[in-house]
């Protein structure tokens, strides 16, 4: 009897996938730590990936009526007005509350003083006033500590702007010549293997690109019904907030009820405790909007993973890489699942079989059938160029 048949069927099995999965989880690790090492070009790229799902369809409605480079510059100039109105309509707005703000904060701060000496918290007066002065002192004897700080976070934000002008530069190729830089990538492959990229690459972008655009519409949709509300409400810094909840937005599930946390602080200083807790039940009716209707609605037919998946993808990203990894978890999740279900699902082409070989004769009246040919393949108009 043979040495391996003393070891059992399942065992066999449990440990092929162990080994299996291990080299899988140390690949893993490796591109992580080696991504994390190239911070900026990696932002950069998904940055310039994001830009160009974003404006790909302006770009080719207006490649109608001109020629691209023209058409991907006036799409850059659009956007780049869109996004500058916005910052200029909200500095405007901060300046010309500011000074009735701090009276308002300066009242709130009051009336939070007073409620809080009442049921059911009892505190002494002057704890909030208190609390401002310890504030204070703590900036006062760590100012030296703050103004490194400040200093390292300038360094951060110098290299931000690079990471975005990178992003922007790789952005305006992946729009004006997307299509044959991907052609050029498949044929850097062996033949048999490009339809397989083909294929992954085809799911993966219309699966990134649809969350991208999805997340946006559903973060500008809980924007407007934050700004509706907050006014109705009359909260101060509307605007703000709005621009606050479209960028938490863009984080899963997390996004959203943190910068409505910010809003309800905004209004107990300011408007007092009652519109404080209304706010904070506006948290409730915007979550449950975005949560059984928005997302179904936008991201239904181009996200199909589980919530808790979605909740373990967003708190996995946090921790590996802060803020950045928790926006950039979901969609990389996605995409992987995305492409994992096309390749596992997507039967392999038969071989055909030689005649005439013992055991491979045809049946009588059977006729073998001819291979498919994969409309996938860069030759066959997959990406527009040629696959040889």
């Amino acid at each position: 009897m043979a040495p391996r048949e003393h070891v059992p069927a399942g065992l066999r099995t449990t440990a092929g996938y162990v080994w299996r999965l291990g080299l899988i989880g140390v690949a893993a690790y490796l591109a992580v730590a080696v991504l994390g090492r190239l911070q900026v070009p990696v932002i950069a790229v998904f940055l310039a990936l994001v830009i160009t799902s974003v404006l790909r369809p302006l770009v080719d409605l207006l490649n109608r009526v001109m020629p691209r480079p023209l058409a991907v510059l006036l799409a850059f100039v659009c956007a780049i007005a869109l996004v500058g109105g916005v910052l200029a309509l909200v500095g405007t707005n901060v300046a010309d509350e500011w000074n009735g703000l701090g009276n308002e904060l300066r009242g709130g701060l009051g009336r939070i003083d007073h409620w809080l000496t009442r049921a059911p918290f009892h505190l002494r007066p002057g704890t909030v006033t208190d609390l401002r002065a310890k504030i204070g002192a703590i900036i006062s004897a760590h100012r030296s500590a703050l103004l490194t700080t400040a200093l390292s976070g300038a360094s951060t934000a110098v290299e931000m702007a690079t990471g975005l002008a990178l992003a922007v530069f790789c952005s305006v190729f992946f729009l004006h010549s997307g299509d044959r830089m991907w052609g050029w990538t498949q044929r850097q492959l062996p033949a048999e293997a490009r339809p397989v990229l083909s294929r992954a690459g085809r799911v993966a972008w219309h699966t990134f690109a649809g969350y991208t655009r999805g997340v946006l519409i559903v973060a500008a949709t809980n924007a407007v019904l934050v700004g509706i509300a907050l006014a109705i409400l009359r909260v101060p810094l509307v605007l703000p907030l709005m621009v606050l909840e479209f960028v938490a937005a863009l984080v899963p599930l997390i996004g959203s009820p943190i910068a409505l946390a910010v809003a309800a602080l905004v209004a107990l200083a300011a408007r007092g405790p009652v519109i404080a807790l209304l706010v904070l039940a506006l948290i409730v009716v915007i979550g449950q909007i975005e949560g059984h209707l928005l997302h179904p609605l936008v991201l239904g037919w181009s996200v199909r993973i589980h919530p808790v998946a979605v909740a373990l993808s967003v708190i996995g990203g946090a921790v590996l890489a802060g803020v950045l990894g928790a926006v950039v978890a979901v969609p990389v999740v996605s995409v992987a699942w995305a492409v994992i279900s096309e390749l596992r699902d997507h039967d392999p082409p038969e071989k055909p079989r030689r005649h005439g070989s013992r055991g491979d004769a045809p049946a009588v009246g059977h006729h073998p059938r001819r291979p498919q040919r994969d409309r996938s393949r860069p030759d066959q108009g997959g990406s527009g160029q040629h696959g040889g």
